[in-house]
């Protein structure tokens, strides 16, 4: 297999990208076919997609494009692209081509006008065309945005791969529903992903049209004028954003920084010097009226302003939850807890008025008091966030807002918090709803939100929920969650089987059983939780009913993934690493409750038999059962500690050390309880042989209410 080459040669002011990417042209497809492709699987979805049969890919693509800087490096990317499919190399001339061209260039007109296409006002700024072209297609914008955009399509519009790759041929008029299209990435509650990794997510979310990467921060970004919460290791320098928005520009997307400007800043009012800006001590919540706390934040901005060039910077100000508890409470008794919050952020507004840049805030606290939310100055955007599926919709969080005059962005979730893996059935109809609903409001942007609240979390779990949100996002309308589901697994990982597909339904069908039984638990509490314990027993009566299906769909789920991989290579495999993952821990929650009953049943039938002559022969084979070189309690052991060097593997490529070992001792904190238990069960065996008498099951930590009908 010969590499692509990435040779060029320019042709007045246009380039010629020679990529040894193996397309042969052939004659078109018959309409049988034609039909078959007219479905084609992308992610996002076009506004206008007509089908023009296909070109088997074998011997050669010339990729070309207008000489202009942004359209070369789009050009290079669908070069890149292409060597990663290992598509053979061309010998001689090229048969196929992709052009990518300004409107505004004679080629461009030429082929709008065969086409009969056009590009409408609304499709100036992000907006493209792809249209048949001679032996090939081309991307026709007005912007090299819009060009870089009709490329990502094209991508997608290469199937399989080397000598079977296919381009399919169309014709194309697409345009994002909404301007700003986001992701807020969580780097405050333990994962801290290295620069590589982000500048892989930037890759990512640009292909996917994103355009907005908003890194979310406490007290994890360097200050230089306040070093101290920002530890060395487990913070990210200036001049590793700086890197970060110079690399993430060349892909259009935006970077706009949070910090936290009035609550969730426990992290930075735990130290001693901030103590007199804490609303309470060592709280969560900055103090209005203590003239530190806008000096803090002041000097906090200004450095952002001279790292981040972003027309707009988001302050957070969400859950303030102490307000009113502490060194306001004077002030929350005599004017509201409304009004004390909006007069804050009025004073944070005016304060940074001078590094003139656009202001968002999480709009939870001050929807509650919609007369307040009038006084907000119209340049403020307000960030509606909810997380849950809502039936009868998502209005009441942006009406305070929509009623105000002020302009609206919707911040829906991918549910991977307090997650062994994200709830991909609440996060897809949490953002299909709360996007259409903010396209109803004239929500200018979404910012889709992942969130590690358990400090666990492996952001490669959630692309699922992050890529239907750019769908949501870019698409009219209400998205259709099916159609992106039967894309999924193609487009993302270049699986055609449908099994990658199957193996996501198979575990949101697991947390739709949960859901079902209202287990209010979280699947991470699960996985962390002792079913012998008093919290455990709880839990087990309601999750008993669910474990055998539970343990199927995971199972399953797993074989899906298995069956995909042996049919050939595919795409993201740290993803799909983090998938069997997060099937495997599904399927472990239920293992665990199982074993628990089964070795609190065996305990309880020996318990019965030790004074039985008939049966207390058979006492000392089930000790064997219980503990042993294949003990049960052993099962336990060993799935926590596999589990924990799966974890850490996949922690590491994507996420710095800082933090992993707060999570690594949970898992040893685990194992060693079903160690100990082990233990204690080999004691009581030998206690047995040598005075033929058992300790009662409590003495050996298992509760009477545990005791239920086995296997």
């Amino acid at each position: 297999m010969k590499p692509v080459s990435s040779t060029q040669r320019e042709r007045g002011k246009f380039v010629i990208y020679g990529v040894a990417a193996a397309l042969a042209l052939v004659a078109f497809v018959n309409t049988a076919v034609a039909q078959q492709i007219s479905g084609a699987q992308l992610i996002p979805a076009p506004r206008e997609y007509a089908s023009d049969g296909v070109i088997p890919l074998d011997r050669g693509v010339t990729v070309s494009g207008d000489n202009d800087p942004d359209v070369h490096f789009a050009a290079k990317d669908l070069s890149d692209w292409l060597q990663q499919l290992n598509v053979t190399a061309a010998h001689g001339r090229a048969f196929a081509s992709v052009q990518l061209l300004l409107k505004s260039s004679s080629r461009a007109q030429k082929l709008l006008t065969k086409s009969n296409v056009r590009l409408d006002p609304a499709m100036h700024e992000e907006g493209y065309a792809i249209v048949p072209a001679p032996k090939g297609v081309a991307v026709i914008a007005d912007t090299p945005i819009g060009i870089f955009y009709g490329e990502q399509t094209v991508k997608q519009m290469i199937v399989a791969r080397g000598s079977s790759a296919k381009l399919q041929v169309a014709t194309i008029r697409d345009w994002p529903a909404m301007r700003y299209r986001g992701l807020s990435d969580d780097l405050s509650r333990g994962p801290l992903p290295t620069l590589e990794f982000q500048k892989r997510q930037i890759r990512t979310l640009a292909a996917y049209k994103l355009n907005v990467y908003s890194p979310y921060f406490e007290n994890t970004l360097q200050y230089p004028s306040n070093p101290v919460p920002g530890l060395n290791g487990g913070s990210m320098t200036p001049e590793e954003a700086r890197e970060l928005v110079a690399y993430a520009r060349s892909y259009h997307v935006m970077v706009i920084p949070e910090q936290e400007a009035f609550g969730h800043l426990h992290h930075v009012l735990k130290y001693e010097q901030y103590t007199p800006f804490a609303e309470t001590p060592m709280g969560n919540v900055l103090a209005p009226g203590q003239s530190g706390s806008l000096d803090l934040i002041s000097q906090w901005f200004r450095e952002i302003a001279e790292i981040f060039p972003s027309p707009f910077l988001h302050i957070g100000a969400d859950e303030t939850a102490d307000l009113g508890k502490g060194q306001t409470h004077a002030a929350v008794e005599a004017n509201g807890l409304g009004p004390v919050y909006i007069d804050f952020l009025l004073h944070v507004h005016d304060k940074l008025a001078p590094l003139n840049r656009r202001l968002l805030f999480w709009g939870d606290i001050a929807m509650n008091d919609p007369a307040e939310v009038k006084r907000l100055p119209k340049d403020m955007i307000a960030v509606a966030w909810t997380y849950s599926p809502e039936d009868n919709g998502f209005m009441r969080w942006l009406n305070p807002y929509v009623d105000a005059g002020m302009e609206t962005w919707v911040a829906p979730g991918v549910n991977n918090w307090n997650r062994v893996y994200p709830d991909n059935d609440y996060a897809l109809r949490n953002i299909q709803g709360f996007v259409r609903d903010g396209q109803t409001a004239r929500s200018t942007g979404m910012l889709n939100t992942v969130w590690n609240d358990d400090g666990e979390g492996l952001f490669q779990s959630n692309w699922y929920g992050v890529l239907f949100g750019a769908a949501a996002a870019w698409q009219e309308g209400s998205s259709d969650t099916a159609k992106f589901q039967d894309a999924y697994g193609s487009v993302f990982h270049g699986d055609d089987t449908g099994d990658i597909n199957q193996a996501q339904r198979e575990l949101i069908a697991i947390y739709q059983m949960l859901d079902g039984a209202k287990i209010s638990e979280s699947t991470d509490g699960l996985y962390w939780l002792d079913p012998w314990s008093a919290e455990g027993q709880t839990v087990s009566a309601t999750l008993r009913p669910l474990l055998h299906d539970m343990r199927l769909h995971a199972e399953h789920a797993l074989t899906l993934l298995a069956q995909a991989r042996s049919a050939g290579p595919l795409r993201e495999n740290d993803a799909l690493d983090a998938l069997e993952l997060g099937a495997r821990r599904l399927d472990f929650i239920g293992q665990k409750f199982e074993t628990a009953d089964l070795i609190a049943n065996l305990y309880d039938q020996m318990y019965k038999w030790q004074n039985d002559g008939q049966n207390s022969k058979k006492v000392n084979g089930l000790f064997y059962t219980i503990s042993g070189a294949n003990g049960l309690c052993e099962d336990m052991r060993d799935g926590y500690s596999y589990a924990r060097v799966k974890y850490s593997d996949l922690w590491m490529r994507e996420n710095r050390p800082y933090w992993l070992p707060n999570v690594l001792v949970r898992y040893d904190l685990a194992t060693q309880l079903w160690v100990q238990r082990s233990a204690a069960f080999h004691s009581a065996q030998l206690a047995w042989r040598t005075q033929h008498s058992l300790p009662p099951p409590p003495e050996l930590g298992i509760p009477t209410a545990q005791l239920v009908q086995g296997k």
